[in-house]
């Protein structure tokens, strides 16, 4: 299963790279959604969450029952149908007995996360909310975990969240390979679309349309303040033949029967909207009015974009919860964080709960050491914007975005210690900007020179840095 998810991991960045770097960014104009989109650049740091009975096989959340023949749709078996249904079954047997969500809210507070995304429903279909139009999920009575009082995972971990001034967003995916409306039973599933002509079966496509809007509603009306609604599965979506021709041409695609699978999108963010105002709508990969910001997936891109987006990036392991996964270091995620906010983005920081509710020893472990560096820093990170030049190695650069201050970020390496002398040549600045150290009280000296302006440390910060990870420079 390592191999499986080494090549996903692999893999899918590619394919994400090529989706969202290519795609034309259409603006916001709804004046509510302008200011969410707004607050929501200026938050920069969410926690994604993927997590379903699937964490039990600690394998990639709902692929397995896909037939593609791709490295992330492999399973344990070579019976398809017998394996599908030892992989529903599980809905028999999750039982997270130790989920406590504000314990997750907490440690995501103390991270200086903003913005939580839940996996309310992935593509197999199995909703970790209380839908009335289907039994497939967390609190039917086929699932142990639904005689508990916060069975609910959906509310519990929105309210736990909320409670401690995050906002709040919900992943839904739009295929729903359980559902009989979209993969029937009359016909095989080659590939991860509907597995009927749409055309030929018009009524029977509209019934899946209907049960993908009330299932949305659900979560609009029922759940509280609702910040982001976070679309999966890319392929559903109105397309024309030539689209359809283009969008089976992408690199590592192997689909059958692409073909126009319009759920009514702008008829369904609009509902959506009258219900939460301002509303945050994340169509992925799909370009149009619908896709509000951008999410190059498990990838940083190479240089500033020039549209809002958010890089949805593995803390470890998978996706979803896998056995003995090694975690990326807390000098490694900050720096990404830097580089990301730097490049004008968002980061959004994916754990996956294990079957009994909880997170990884690490996962606590790397939030914490996250945390600590923002404790310090965070007004280099929050309520900033892109700046030319944005990086200068070492060097990170971010503006504060009523241009009230700018920062020099120094990223240093694992064991190195930071140098006496900094220079800012390429930054175009006064010859009377001040220049301070965020988290270390004492003066900081500068001197101009051809090249600009170079800052001076004094010995006591090179020996005792506010942190190891990076130094912030406030320049005003």
């Amino acid at each position: 299963m390592k191999k499986l998810i080494i090549l996903f991991l692999l893999v899918a960045p590619i394919i994400a790279s090529a989706q969202h770097h290519q795609q034309k960014y259409f603006p916001v104009t709804d004046p509510a959604v302008k200011e969410s989109l707004e607050n929501w650049e200026d938050v920069k740091f969410g926690l994604l969450m993927h997590w379903g009975p699937y964490s039990q096989w600690g394998i990639v959340e709902s692929w397995s029952i896909c037939s593609e023949d791709v490295g992330w749709c492999k399973r344990k078996s070579d019976n398809y149908v017998e394996y599908k249904k030892e992989y529903e079954n599980l809905q028999t047997t999750f039982n997270p007995t130790k989920f406590d969500p504000d314990k997750w809210a907490e440690a995501a507070a103390k991270a200086g996360m903003k913005y939580v995304v839940l996996t309310t429903k992935h593509h197999d279909g199995y909703c970790m909310f209380d839908s009335k139009f289907t039994d497939y999920k967390i609190t039917d009575p086929k699932t142990p975990f639904s005689s508990n009082p916060k069975a609910n995972v959906t509310r519990e971990i929105f309210d736990s969240f909320r409670a401690k001034g995050l906002m709040a967003g919900a992943y839904f995916s739009k295929p729903d390979w359980h559902s009989k409306d979209y993969w029937w039973p009359n016909f095989a599933t080659p590939d991860r679309n509907v597995n009927y002509d749409v055309t030929k079966y018009p009524d029977k496509w509209e019934s899946f349309v209907q049960f993908t809007h009330n299932q949305i509603m659900e979560l609009m009306t029922d759940y509280g303040k609702v910040d982001i609604l976070w679309l999966d599965g890319g392929w559903v979506q109105r397309m024309t033949p030539e689209q359809v021709e283009e969008y089976n041409c992408k690199p590592g695609y192997s689909f059958t029967n692409t073909q126009n699978q319009d759920i009514r999108m702008s008829e369904l963010a609009a509902k959506a909207r009258k219900e939460q105002p301002g509303l945050i709508v994340v169509d992925r990969a799909v370009e149009g009015p619908n896709q509000n910001y951008l999410t190059p997936e498990n990838t940083v891109p190479k240089e500033m974009l020039p549209y809002p987006w958010e890089s949805c990036i593995i803390m470890g392991g998978g996706w979803s919860y896998s056995f003995n996964a090694e975690y990326k270091s807390g000098r490694e995620l900050v720096h990404m964080l830097i580089d990301i906010v730097a490049k004008g983005g968002n980061l959004l920081l994916n754990v996956g709960p294990s079957p009994e509710g909880t997170w990884h020893p690490d996962a606590y472990d790397r939030l914490e050491k996250i945390g600590s560096w923002m404790d310090i820093n965070s007004e280099a990170i929050y309520a900033t914007r892109k700046i030319e030049p944005y990086y200068n190695g070492p060097l990170y650069f971010t503006e504060k975005k009523d241009h009230s201050a700018i920062y020099a970020i120094y990223t240093a390496k694992e064991g190195e210690n930071y140098p006496d002398r900094i220079s800012l040549h390429d930054l175009d600045l006064p010859s009377n900007a001040k220049v301070s150290v965020i988290g270390y009280k004492g003066r900081i000296k500068t001197k101009s020179t051809e090249k600009g302006l170079e800052i001076i440390l004094p010995a006591k910060l090179i020996s005792d840095p506010p942190h190891s990870y990076a130094i912030c420079f406030r320049i005003q």
